[in-house]
């Protein structure tokens, strides 16, 4: 384990949000659609279930984004930015089955703010661990998705959102018979 479990699952949770814009496809048209995705999440506190609350999620999603693909610098703004925008206090908390973890916003905040602060908590470990090498692009040519390697030997490369290793490998290996 490179983080605290609630620090990967954060980040796993900012991997899903990002991706759910990959590749030209958008996977949260609509608050029903963003209800099954904070449900597969296992984000809980008040929600207003409304468009203002979908495109306020969709102005961060835009944000992570950015700061996925950002130098450390440029990361280091932008979460230092989210945390003060969403006043966030961190504080322990413990429900819904989990075990003591960070929460930064009170249950009753606005759901962007809570996904910020939450992104925000578990960006502030990457970067102060050195680990924002961990943060790739997919490296398929036809893929824009973003991936988190959580490897031990720092061997992902590709990302979760269709079967981009695979057909990576299918075409080396193709690539290969054909050499010989």
């Amino acid at each position: 384990m490179i983080f605290a479990p609630d620090t990967e699952i954060a980040l796993r949770s900012v991997v899903n949000l990002i991706n759910t814009a990959a590749n030209g496809e958008e996977h949260l048209p609509d608050p029903a659609a963003l209800d099954r995705f904070l449900s597969a999440e296992g984000f809980s506190g008040a929600r207003s279930r409304d468009v203002a609350e979908l495109e306020s999620v969709l102005r961060l999603r835009a944000e992570l984004t950015a700061l996925w693909r950002a130098g450390e610098s440029e990361a280091v703004d932008t979460v230092n930015r989210l945390l003060r925008e969403a006043r966030a206090l961190p504080q322990l908390s413990k429900h819904d089955g989990w075990d003591w973890h960070l929460h930064a916003t009170a249950p009753e905040a606005p759901l962007a703010d809570r996904m910020s602060t939450e992104a925000a908590m578990a960006l502030v470990d990457v970067i102060r661990s050195k680990e924002m090498d961990r943060m790739l692009v997919c490296a398929a040519d036809d893929c824009d998705a973003v991936v988190l390697d959580l490897s031990r030997n720092r061997s992902k490369r590709y990302c979760d959102t269709g079967n981009c290793a695979n057909r990576a490998h299918v075409a080396a290996y193709r690539a290969r018979k054909a050499a010989s």
